[in-house]
């Protein structure tokens, strides 16, 4: 079955709040959108709602409504939750949507293969399980989308929360909606309405003052109320006063056709205000106040900014004894009214099919990736030529977006007295880099201060997002425990593990770990060292006491100038250049490469005791740019390298030799030198690299096998 066929018969349950009437007798805001939508939506078949109402009418066949027998004891909410459980387990629904109660969440959490939606209708903050700033992060983490009604309310929802959580595309805005009738403007009637709740907080006591002095001064005008409220008794009488009380929602869209003028007066803030978006549907010049998302109900409007009866009486009488703007508003509302029920349904079925989508995880060969490394930016070019550039390069080639983020740079500049490590800015840069770019995969190049919390955070904000390290630097079980350490501390939280040294070695698991080697790039590795005529030395070697140190480190002894040393005393006829040890300051940049070109052939060396496949990046500097290169035998790259592509050599002695008998045979020199720049610029550039890290990372079967792969 493919993802189409997949998506199409998706099973969707809507969970109403069970107080909720999903009865055209008695429809709250809530129950007519989900009808609305709902019936239109290309999933139709397949959407169950559930509530509960004592009516007998209901909305649709697709509801389900759920017995709440009363039991001492238990709450209500508890026996609502446990009886639709039992409903769902059978159902296997694939996405759950939860309409205005946040702490239904804590009862659903834990079923597995589902997607939770959470709407909010009303202002969150108001709401049990949405009150609190770590309930609503709690939310965030839990649910796949949290849908709001308006601006506003979202508004509300991210207040005092971090960017982080701010920047969530798990949070989006889908305005309420209604159907789109089309109305003759000229038999409009000299009707001004009220629609909602008859209470102080909806301004209907400033309604009711305003509309009396209005009928006493305009004869010919009506008013139009439908509502109720049995707790508060706000009544106003006049002839042309008509309070026809509460309605079915037809009638009441019916009788809007009629009215001239509306009016949504609130007080309160209005989580989004329907009467107003309804008007506007029908072609009704709307009056309302700039109270929460009410603005965003409507195309064209008057606001009231500061309400108040006497703003209300100036803002409708200026339309009376207007006709002309009385008419132009009313043709705005209705010309540029959008939010219709298809046009929402729509974009409701969208996400649907995006979380869908994401549950059968595509993959697309172009990735938006984070790639946190130390690009040395600090170091002014000294340090260009790194690891971390390369496979950057490799990834933009292989037509991935990355977003690059130099841990140790920001460390370096952001160092302050409330932060002397620099590391909370870092661990913040990268939460907010990764809220605005949404990326596919956040890729660490031995990013050590990046914290397994900050790691953890993102995973579960952002459970789609995979991630993985790269590690370079020698680690055993001995003298470099102190790497597999840094190497292991992110290991287990990593989607997969890549490092230079054949895992085995290290006694790392082969399925999350996964040997790379140092890749060369055709834009740093330009050199082809083997065809130049006129050589100044024979060999060429150069070290550093770390990457970081542009000189050498006093007191600092390293395990390979005891080996070259004795290489030279016992070599007087061959000519040497070696760069940092023996006083000579290491060369870094281009200074590098313009000594290396001055050499016959160089010697790839690393610190302590070789291990299996481990090199520095040194040896794609070497091989990379061209000049025959002598390794280690017993790092085992035989296994990826032939003899005629490097030269292996055993010791002191056989290197010798080896050196002896090259130096003066320019014709195999130069074959071998080819060989091997040609091997690593075909088989193991950053293009390839990269290409096979993302294949293990997103899990894509390659037919290619590379030259690596044993």
């Amino acid at each position: 079955m493919n993802l189409y066929q997949n998506i199409k018969k998706m099973k969707i349950s809507i969970l109403l709040p069970y107080k909720e009437n999903y009865s055209p007798d008695y429809a709250g805001a809530v129950s007519i959108f989900i009808n609305a939508v709902s019936k239109l939506s290309k999933f139709n078949k397949n959407i169950r709602i559930f509530g509960n109402t004592d009516l007998k009418k209901k909305f649709s066949k697709t509801y389900i409504n759920i017995p709440l027998e009363k039991r001492y004891f238990k709450s209500l909410t508890k026996i609502y939750l446990n009886n639709f459980l039992k409903i769902e387990n059978k159902i296997k629904s694939n996405i759950i949507e939860i309409h205005n109660r946040p702490k239904y969440l804590e009862s659903l959490k834990h079923l597995k293969n589902r997607k939770f939606v959470l709407y909010f209708h009303n202002d969150p903050l108001s709401i049990n399980g949405s009150e609190k700033i770590e309930e609503r992060i709690s939310l965030i983490n839990n649910c796949d989308k949290i849908i709001f009604n308006s601006n506003w309310t979202k508004d509300q929802f991210t207040s005092n929360l971090d960017k982080f959580y701010q920047n969530s595309t798990k949070l989006i805005v889908i305005h309420q909606s209604t159907n789109r009738k089309k109305v003759n403007i000229n038999k409009k009637k000299k009707i001004i309405a009220f629609v909602g709740k008859l209470n102080s907080s909806k301004g209907y006591d400033l309604f009711g003052k305003a509309s009396l002095k209005i009928l006493k001064n305009y004869e010919d005008w009506q008013v139009y109320v439908f509502g109720d409220e049995p707790r508060e008794k706000l009544l106003f009488k006049h002839p042309r006063y008509i309070n026809f009380g509460f309605k079915e929602h037809k009638y009441i869209l019916k009788k809007l056709e009629e009215v001239s003028i509306s009016v949504a007066c609130s007080r309160w803030n209005e989580p989004f205000g329907r009467s107003s978006l309804e008007a506007s549907s029908r072609g009704c010049a709307v009056i309302i106040s700039d109270k929460g998302g009410l603005k965003e109900t409507v195309t064209d409007a008057i606001i009231i900014k500061n309400l108040s009866e006497k703003n209300i009486y100036k803002s409708v009488k200026s339309l009376i004894e207007n006709e002309k703007k009385l008419k132009l508003l009313q043709y705005k509302s209705l010309k540029n009214f959008y939010l219709t029920d298809n046009y929402v349904s729509k974009i409701i079925d969208n996400y649907r099919t995006e979380l869908m989508s994401n549950e059968y995880n595509l993959y697309t060969k172009s990735k938006k990736i984070i790639h946190v490394t130390n690009f040395n930016i600090r170091h002014n070019a000294r340090l260009f030529y790194n690891t971390g550039r390369r496979l950057n390069n490799g990834l933009i080639r292989n037509l991935n977006s990355v977003v690059t983020l130099s841990d140790r740079d920001v460390i370096s500049y952001e160092k302050s007295l409330k932060d002397y490590k620099g590391s909370r800015t870092l661990n913040n840069k990268l939460l907010d880099i990764t809220a605005n770019f949404k990326p596919d995969l956040i890729l660490m190049g031995h990013a050590d201060m990046i914290s397994n919390e900050t790691i953890l955070k993102i995973k579960k904000f952002y459970p789609n997002i995979k991630f993985a390290q790269w590690f370079l630097d020698k680690m055993d079980n001995k003298d470099w425990l102190h790497n597999k350490k840094r190497f292991l501390q992110k290991y287990n939280i990593m989607d997969s593990n890549f490092c230079t040294t054949a895992p085995s070695a290290i006694k790392l698991n082969k399925k999350k770990c996964y040997y790379i080697p140092n890749p060369v790039d055709p834009t740093l590795d330009t050199m082809k060292v083997y065809k130049n005529k006129n050589f100044i030395y024979d060999i060429f070697f150069a070290m550093s006491h770390g990457v970081h140190r542009g000189v050498l480190k006093q007191g600092k002894i390293d395990n390979r100038e005891f080996f070259i040393n004795n290489l030279i005393k016992n070599n007087n006829n061959i000519k040497f250049d070696i760069y940092g040890m023996s006083n000579k300051q290491p060369i870094w940049a281009d200074e590098f490469k313009r000594k290396l070109n001055l050499s016959k052939m160089a010697i790839n060396l690393s610190q302590g005791k070789p291990m299996k496949f481990y090199s520095s990046d040194r040896i794609a500097q070497l091989i990379g740019n061209g000049i025959l290169t002598f390794v280690e035998k017993d790092t085992m790259l035989e296994k990826i390298f032939k003899n005629n592509e490097v030269v292996f050599y055993s010791n002191i002695n056989d290197l010798s030799q080896k050196i002896n008998k090259l130096m003066n045979d320019d014709k195999l020199r130069y074959k071998i030198a080819k060989a091997g720049y040609v091997k690593y610029h075909k088989d193991m550039n950053s293009n390839i690299v990269t290409e096979f890290m993302l294949n293990k990372i997103f899990n894509v079967k390659s037919k290619k096998r590379y030259c690596w792969e044993l």
